[in-house]
């Protein structure tokens, strides 16, 4: 790492990207570690405090307004987070000293704010460590809704939505379940190596992997420090992919030699495994609207030695333009709320407002009908999200197929594993702390001959 930047002043500046500027935490983290070179372990403490703070921001900003007589957001962007950078390790990082904690927080004081915020963060930390051991959260028995919010960091509309749908002891265990870090999962390309032979490979480059449970293809890595330069990836013998993702291509099913329109494909992960199932054999239509994605798309097919695939620039609505009853294969891995995927974003929780599903459905529901246009009589398509909302999924599959009586639901027996329950209804729900996976839905939907 350069000499300039500490671990705890990367996270700062992360944050204060975030902030400030809108930054996505995770690709402003990358760029800054690899433009400052970091090693490992200040590449994984830098993470673990941005990825900490962010996850668990109106926990820590409810406790530091208990000790602060000017209010948290009145204070400046630089104060205001090197304060949940400090309380963030005082009060969920065993391992750092409260000394240090507070010593580094004023460090950083030092650094990018004027002398009197040095006093004045150094005061409010020790303060805090004085006193944790009295901090309460509201009584579950007044708000629990509250309480699980404050308790678990996710905001109280969420909280209150979940509660509703699988009651608040689930509702609890799926925050607590998206607090921790999402494993990384590779997906085996089976076109040019079998599981075993990547994972003797994984082992031989350092890594400690181990089988997923559900998807057949899959591995779990540890002790993975930039994915991208293991030699397994560059020889194109994994693709990057969630345990739930992985699913979705065996949901589908695709054959060799049939066509296959993929509606939503960037960044081509499921397009390639989708390829991959096809035995690299048929036609697949890789659609995006956004070009520099489908060049995505492309350099994983490169990578991973697919040739089947081509793209198609375009409004995923108006894809019947083009490829009316064409496709004998249809997936729409829709684009959603993304509630399903919040412990991969820890971010992502404070930027969604419950208004939204309601836009996205809308967008949504014209997809699917559109996708419907694509499928040839007789097809199949997949319909998924990476979300657990009853408006995004199951509603919405039972109102396209209630105005729709040439299509119906098909068992998905035979196809995912007998672990995720009723198959023989033609969905199931993925969820984070009763799958160890993303929030995932998946349909199979077949349109009848005519």
């Amino acid at each position: 790492m350069s000499n300039n930047l500490s671990a705890r002043e990367m996270a700062l500046q992360v944050l204060l990207a975030v902030e400030s500027q809108g930054a996505y935490a995770n690709l402003a983290l990358r760029s800054l570690l690899e433009r400052e070179n970091a090693k490992r372990l200040d590449r994984a403490f830098t993470t673990e405090l941005v990825y900490g703070t962010l996850r668990s921001l109106n926990s820590l900003d409810w406790v530091l307004d208990q000790f602060l007589k000017k209010p948290l957001v009145k204070q400046t962007p630089v104060v205001r987070n090197v304060l949940r950078l400090g309380i963030y390790q005082i009060l969920y990082m065993d391992r750092v000293p409260d000394s240090a904690a507070c010593n580094e927080s004023a460090n950083l004081s030092r650094r990018y704010e004027n002398p009197g915020a040095v006093k004045f963060v150094n005061g409010v930390l020790r303060n805090v460590t004085r006193k944790k051991g009295d901090i309460n959260f509201p009584d579950p028995n007044q708000d629990a809704v509250k309480y699980i919010s404050l308790k678990y960091s996710h905001p109280q509309w969420i909280v209150q939505r979940w509660g509703e749908m699988f009651g608040l002891d689930e509702a609890t265990e799926i925050c607590k379940a998206n607090n921790n870090s999402a494993p990384t999962t590779v997906r085996t390309n089976t076109l040019k190596v079998t599981k075993e032979g990547l994972t003797n490979q994984l082992k031989a480059e350092g890594l400690d992997v181990t089988p997923t449970i559900l998807a057949p293809e899959g591995l779990m890595l540890e002790n993975v420090h930039g994915l991208g330069q293991l030699k397994a990836f560059k020889d194109g013998l994994m693709q990057v992919q969630d345990e739930s993702s992985m699913l979705v291509g065996h949901a589908l099913a695709p054959d060799p030699g049939t066509k296959v329109l993929d509606m939503a494909s960037a960044p081509g992960g499921k397009t390639t495994h989708l390829a991959q199932l096809m035995g690299d054999k048929g036609e697949i239509a890789a659609c995006d609207i956004h070009a520099h994605k489908l060049e995505l798309v492309k350099d994983n097919c490169r990578r991973l030695g697919i040739t089947i695939v081509n793209t198609h620039l375009g409004d995923a609505r108006d894809l019947s333009d083009y490829f009316a009853n064409w496709a004998d294969y249809v997936l729409l891995d829709a684009p959603c709320s993304g509630l399903g995927v919040l412990r991969r974003r820890p971010d992502a929780r404070w930027r969604k407002n419950e208004g939204q599903i309601k836009e996205i459905v809308i967008l949504q529901q014209e997809l699917l009908e559109e996708a419907g246009k694509c499928l040839k009589p007789g097809g199949v398509m997949v319909y998924s999200t990476c979300t657990i909302t009853h408006e995004e999924n199951t509603d919405l599959v039972k109102g396209f197929l209630a105005s729709h009586d040439n299509f119906y639901l098909g068992s998905l027996e035979g196809y995912l594993p007998q672990d995720l329950g009723e198959l023989n209804k033609g969905y199931v729900q993925l969820l984070p702390h009763q799958h160890h996976t993303d929030g995932f839905f998946i349909a199979r939907l077949h349109k009848k001959r005519d």
